[in-house]
């Protein structure tokens, strides 16, 4: 299946190639992000840990809003540390969608 149809069909396609710019820390988080399983989330703090940079948990929120590719870049995969759900570029509810489409 190409990464292409995977991502269609709702699958993860982490091999899909990416030029997508930005800084070499947003590159860190949107790599990252992107190793995050359809189904499975990650705190802000647990991406920030992840990448070396374990006190830039603001940061990581900001690369996460500025991520221009949803889906590819599946920045809704990431939450607040209680658990709520935290601001998304395309809106809560499509976050919350796409959050029970993958745990489906």
């Amino acid at each position: 299946m190409s990464a292409l149809r995977a991502l269609a069909a709702g699958l993860d396609a982490p091999d899909l190639p990416v030029d997508v710019h930005g800084t070499v820390f947003q590159a860190r988080v949107w790599s990252s992000l992107r190793e995050i399983p359809a189904g499975e989330t990650r705190t802000y703090s647990e991406v920030a840990e992840a990448i070396g940079s374990p006190t830039a948990v603001r940061a990581v929120a900001r690369a996460c809003a500025t991520n221009p590719v949803a889906l590819v870049v599946p920045c809704h995969r990431v939450m607040r540390r209680d658990g709520n759900l935290a601001g998304y570029r395309w809106g809560l509810s499509i976050k919350a969608a796409l959050l029970a489409s993958e745990s489906a």
